[in-house]
């Protein structure tokens, strides 16, 4: 890992929605910030960051005051996790993940594999991916994502997360309206085929409003 602070930054075209400056839970087993990036296509009915779906944001947060307050927090936090949003949807991701490397921290990266081939651009930048798995890979995670060909999309990521041998961690939010306990037996059947980590069960998160 480069952990030369004295590299320049530079603007990045991120488009940030949100900080979070301290979370235990997001990068397991690091301190971490998350960086929240705007914009998602899909419309899965539970999303609790609706307000980070449009491709636009009225007052961003700047890329070079994210890296301010990074550079003020070495030597406690351990890790800087991209979230979204979809983080794979921005061009500037991986300028923005080195940034963040060469101030000696960990990436971690929140994404639902929406965008494999941008997927694969990152994976050598990231120590750590937490893969949003919506439904058992077929027309059932299109009916999820509100757009078709999701699963394709969704199945391609998780094949070259395992290939890559990233440390992975998936998770699948349960919607008792939208998955059914067979729907999470063939999912996870699904996964056990390929090789991959049994999915983490999330609880919907009830939104007021």
């Amino acid at each position: 890992m480069s952990t030369d602070a004295s590299a320049p930054v530079r603007a990045s075209p991120l488009l940030v929605g949100g900080l979070e400056p301290f979370t235990t839970i997001d990068f397991p087993g690091f301190l971490a910030a998350v960086v929240f990036l705007q914009g998602c296509p899909w419309r899965c009915p539970y999303c609790h960051n609706a307000h980070l779906r449009p491709f636009r944001c009225e007052k961003p947060l700047p890329w070079l005051d994210v890296m301010d307050f990074l550079t003020s927090r070495q030597g406690f936090l351990e890790g800087v996790v991209f979230s979204g949003g979809e983080p794979t949807a921005q061009a500037g991701l991986s300028r923005a993940m080195r940034d963040v490397r060469a101030l000696g921290y960990r990436v971690g990266l929140h994404t639902a594999g929406i965008y494999p081939h941008r997927l694969a651009r990152v994976l050598g930048l990231v120590d750590w991916v937490g893969l949003d798995v919506k439904a058992p890979l077929d027309d059932r995670c299109d009916l999820i994502s509100g757009i078709r060909g999701s699963a394709a999309r969704v199945s391609r990521s998780l094949d070259l997360v395992l290939a890559s041998g990233v440390p992975l961690q998936i998770r699948t939010t349960v919607d008792p309206a939208l998955l059914s306990k067979t729907d999470i037996s063939d999912l996870a059947e699904d996964l056990r085929w390929r090789g991959a980590p049994p999915t983490i069960l999330q609880k919907k998160i009830s939104i007021s409003g």
